[in-house]
């Protein structure tokens, strides 16, 4: 009764698994296989079991039946292949491999069995060669379909990945089989896996035997690539994926040489743009694997093919890819091991190049003078025995070619090439400067540069300042006289007219050569440069003012320009801040502009120091007390006041002092910072006055008590200093500052002290971290906004200080952001800061240069634009429905700034639901609205022509009517969206072709050029819209 029982037990699973086969083989069901294979591995049926229930599948005389029962098998052992034991392993591949001699149409699941049993790990050894041997004789793998071909690659690949050393003994044969596997392959997915495994097959070290053509032409009839991906690929594989596969097998082997340069030399010789590009390419990546004996057969030829495609290509890709094979194909020769005895290819191969060269750089026409340069240049820059062989021969020649030509632009081109050989010099370095090949020149060379400097050709002079600099770079070339008439050459040039290009390149290279040669710009440079300074602190009698200004300009450039190492550093900074105090003591009447230039070259001082950081904190406690100084002493009360002081509080020449001392403060290390905060902050905070230079001022210093309104103008400066120090750097009696900032912020008298108190409270409070501090600064800036609106007189000040704590909380995720942004969109509707909240929205969406800058150390989280837009836009849209029509506009302009500085991306999919009102923007009489929503509207003409070609009625209406704006910028804008509509598909565009052409034709006599060349550039497309080729 027990036995029966336990009977019963057992044939219940079997009857399931059994019914399981039967949909599955007979009943065509897919959903049975990984019922089965589930079961397999939670230990319901073992393997064999599965085999017991398809015992009459697997015999019968059906080929289909038989090919579902197989195939039923084979999707077990994929999903099960880990669990087998090594004698399961061994009886199914006895049973797959007899099943290889079956019908057709049951060898695809053959092979899928086969495939999962490659990746068992109890696959005894032998077996694998086994499979192979069997697949290689028993099937014709190209009569398979495409999935079932690469099921024939991917066992090769699992058995290559797994079992190399077994594959590995059966020699050339296992190369063979894989040949005979390969022939004839087309599918690009296939192809991928092949080209894989050839690469596997030479890398490893497999033996070809004798089939190394037999697979070069398997794989190289696939050369050169021609495969377009179908649109909607799902498998992704594009042209360059096929092509760096195949190419990574021709060039990794010498063995393939023979075969493959005769075919490269073909292909480059076509008239196929992508085959020669594919060639060049292919020819560059073997250089790096071939040596002389690969190359020693073909180089006439390459050479050949080489030259005619950079003398007479007409595609610049073509002329690059050339060069480049040429450069490796000199490298590659420089590079070989030379037996005693061989012959040195890199010799007879310069030799060729130089003497179907050389010739072309004497012609008279100088017709293939550059693409002769090129070329020696490319062979020139690949080893350093290369550069000097033909460095050798070809200066000298270049030299004497100067001479004998007079015209500046035949001079110009000589002494381009030259300087690109000299260029070349600087990638290899000589021990003993006598091996120099530049060293035998250096007269001529210096001789040459100096007379182009002096030719009136701005040109030849720009070259001739280019190959100075390079000529400096290299060691001794030039000698202390060379470089006093270098210095000499480059003072003059530095004061031609400002902003011209050799005025330019004059300031670059002194800098370069500045850090080279330091003591000779301090000897010959620096003095000059001096006096032409002291002569703008006083009055020339008889020189032009304007000429006068410009001389001072281009001396303050041309002091930070070689301001670029540090003791020249510690020669220019006094003289710049001496001659700030000096003009601050004479009576010379001086414009804000002249001091705004010392400010600059100041900064752009700053600049170059903060690579090094000696000179950066030289700097910093140099100039910023100097500066400080300076303000401190134009804000005291004085009967007289002096010709500076007017100018040094001015608007813009403080901006500029802010500037410098922001940028001479954003790089120092957290210790020297704190440093430095303990002296500014009580100079503001007590009116300690000790570390400035000169500190003795006829009254106190009290910007925040009771301070004049001049003082109060410094905490601009204030605000450039601590915005721009380092987040961990402790500022001492931060909540007095804090409280005093926010008192000043409101302050009614001094609208610039206010802005800049609030932007400084804005810049501290973004920095501080998460706590009880931060969470209290908030409570009173959020208080005195709130008494501030309420105010009357205070009104403006409260607003601009709620729209800095809101930019500087939204830049850093703050929760209470929302709830200020909540506040200032209330205030879009009131009627007296209405249209200012709403550029609030463009300050709150841009980058700002002064404070709150990733730069100055500010907590500014990435996509922070995104999440704003995220956050409030749907309020915007909702609150200008709900408005009344005299305070739209204030939502439309809030709105327009907000879209107009979001990235595309993040805007494209928005469009459809805010264009109407986008479009609405475009009737508001703001010019400010109209450029903003212009300026939105234009790129997405481009990228979403089929949206807005649902609105094209009302656009060309639109952007007409704004061709003929009062605003400059609105026309020109409008323009620009007139000639963006032309991207739209033309059948929406014909029915209004001649009503544009004709309402275009008024901007075309425009009294601006600007708008007047966005008219023809816009007319010109409607012109051509609809025509054959548009």
């Amino acid at each position: 009764m027990a036995a029966a029982t336990a009977l019963e037990e057992a044939a219940a699973p079997m009857g399931a698994l059994c019914g399981l086969v039967q949909d599955f083989v007979m009943g065509q069901q897919e959903g049975p296989a990984d019922q089965v294979a589930a079961d397999v591995k939670s230990g319901g049926y073992t393997v064999l079991q599965v085999v017991e229930a398809l015992g009459s599948s697997l015999e019968n005389p059906e080929p289909r039946t038989r090919a579902r029962g197989i195939q039923l098998l084979s999707q077990v052992l994929l999903q099960c292949h880990s669990l087998l034991l090594e004698k399961e392993v061994v009886h199914l591949i006895l049973f797959y491999e007899n099943r290889l001699k079956d019908h057709h149409l049951v060898i695809p699941s053959v092979l899928q069995g086969l495939r999962a049993l490659s990746l068992s790990v109890a696959l005894p050894p032998g077996l694998a060669v086994s499979v192979l041997k069997a697949i290689f004789q028993e099937v014709h793998v190209q009569s398979l379909l495409q999935v079932d071909r690469h099921t024939v690659f991917s066992i090769i690949t699992n058995f290559m990945r797994s079992r190399e050393e077994e594959l590995k003994g059966l020699g050339a044969d296992f190369t063979f089989g894989f040949i005979q596997v390969m022939d004839g392959e087309k599918d690009p997915r296939n192809l991928l896996v092949a080209f894989r495994i050839v690469h596997d097959l030479i890398s490893k070290d497999y033996s070809l035997g004798p089939f190394v053509e037999e697979l070069f032409e398997v794989t190289s009839c696939y050369f050169p690539i021609d495969f377009t991906p179908p649109p909607n690929d799902p498998y992704g594989i594009q042209r360059d994926d096929l092509i760096l596969s195949l190419r990574a097998v021709l060039a990794s082997t010498p063995r393939f040489a023979e075969f493959l340069l005769p075919l490269l030399i073909e292909k480059v010789d076509s008239e196929i743009l992508s085959a020669k590009l594919d060639s060049l390419q292919t020819l560059n990546a073997c250089c790096s694997v071939y040596g002389q004996k690969e190359l020693k057969d073909f180089l006439p030829s390459l050479w050949a093919s080489i030259r005619r495609e950079v003398f007479q290509t007409a595609s610049e890709r073509v002329e690059a890819e050339g060069l480049a094979a040429l450069h490796s194909l000199t490298a590659c020769l420089s590079c070989s091991v030379l037996r005693a005895d061989a012959e040195d290819l890199l010799d007879s191969f310069l030799s060729n190049i130089l003497q179907d060269c050389r010739h072309h750089l004497c012609e008279p026409d100088m017709k293939l003078v550059w693409p002769s340069a090129k070329l020696l240049q490319a062979a020139a820059g690949a080893s350093a025995r290369a550069c000097e062989y033909i460095t050798g021969k070809v200066l000298p020649l270049l030299l004497e070619q100067f001479q004998k030509h007079s015209q500046s632009n035949q001079r110009r081109t000589i002494l381009e090439m030259i300087l690109g050989f000299l260029k070349l010099q600087q990638k290899w370095s000589y021990e003993d400067k006598d091996e120099r090949p530049l060293t035998r020149f250096k007269d001529q060379l210096c001789s040459l540069v100096f007379m182009a400097l002096t030719d009136p050709n701005t040109q030849l002079q720009l070259v001739g300042i280019r190959t100075l600099a390079v000529l400096g770079s290299q060691p001794d070339l030039l000698s202390s006289g060379d470089l006093e008439l270098a210095v000499g050459h480059l003072y003059r040039l530095s004061f031609l007219e400002k902003d011209s290009q050799s005025w330019v390149a004059a300031l670059e290279a002194s800098g370069t050569l500045t850090t080279l040669y330091p003591g000779a710009f301090s000897s010959h440079l620096l003095p000059k440069l001096a006096e032409e300074l002291h002569k703008g602190e006083s009055d020339v009698p008889g020189e032009d003012g304007l000429m006068k200004c410009s001389r001072h300009f281009c001396c303050l450039q041309a002091l930070s320009a070689i301001s670029t190492h540090p003791s020249i550093v510690k020669e220019t900074l006094p003289l710049l801040l001496q001659h700030l105090c000096q003009v601050n003591k004479g009576n010379v009447v001086i414009e804000s502009s002249e001091v705004i230039a010392v400010c600059q070259s100041l900064q752009q001082v700053a600049e170059k120091c903060q690579q090094d950081p000696e000179s950066y904190w030289y700097f910093h406690e140099t100039a910023v007390p100097c500066l400080f100084g300076l303000a401190v002493q134009a804000s005291m009360p004085e009967k007289e006041s002096s010709v500076l002081r007017k100018v040094l509080l001015e608007d813009e020449v403080l901006a500029a002092l802010a500037s410098v001392i922001g940028t001479a403060t954003t790089h120092l290390n957290p210790e020297l910072a704190s440093q430095s905060v303990t002296c500014i902050v009580p100079l503001f905070l007590d009116g300690n006055t000790s570390f400035l230079p000169e500190n003795s001022f006829p009254s106190r210093f009290q910007p925040f008590q009771d301070g004049s309104s001049l003082q109060r103008r410094l905490v601009s400066l204030l605000m450039a200093f601590v915005c721009s120090l380092p987040r961990n750097v402790e500022i001492p009696e931060l909540h007095r500052l804090m409280r005093e900032l926010l008192e000043q912020s409101c302050c009614h008298s001094c609208p610039f002290a206010s802005t800049a108190a609030a932007k400084c409270f804005a810049g501290l409070l973004n920095k501080q971290p998460p706590g009880q501090r931060l969470d209290e600064f908030l409570q009173l800036a959020v208080d005195t906004v709130e008494t501030g609106l309420a105010s009357g007189s205070s009104r403006n000040q409260a607003f601009v200080l709620l729209l800095w704590v809101t930019k500087a909380l939204v830049l850093r995720y703050h929760p209470l952001s929302a709830c200020l942004t909540s506040q200032l969109m209330g205030l879009l509707s009131d009627p007296e800061l209405g249209p200012a909240a709403a550029d609030g929205f463009s300050l709150l969406m841009s980058d700002c240069t002064d404070v709150l800058t990733r730069a100055g150390h500010a907590d500014v989280r990435i996509m922070f634009r995104q999440r704003f837009f995220t956050d409030n836009v749907p309020a915007l849209v909702q609150g200008f429905h709900a408005a009344p029509q005299d305070v739209k506009p204030n939502y439309l302009k809030g709105l327009s700034h907000v879209l107009n500085r979001l990235p595309k991306p993040v805007l494209l999919p928005e469009l459809p639901t805010l264009l109407s009102l986008l479009l609405e923007a475009l009737s508001c009489h703001d010019s400010v609205v109209q450029l903003s929503t212009l300026s939105c509207l234009q790129p997405l003409l481009l990228e979403s022509p089929q949206i807005m070609s649902l609105h094209v009625d009302t656009l060309v209406t639109k952007f007409l009517a704004l061709s003929s704006s009062h605003s400059m910028a609105v026309r020109i804008a409008a323009l620009q969206c007139m000639h963006a509509l032309t991207r739209l598909p033309a059948p929406v565009l014909l029915p209004y072709k001649s009503q544009v052409i004709r309402a275009l034709a008024k901007p075309l006599d425009d009294k601006k050029r600007l708008v007047r060349k966005e008219a023809v550039s816009a007319r010109g497309e409607w012109f051509l819209l609809g025509s054959p080729g548009s």
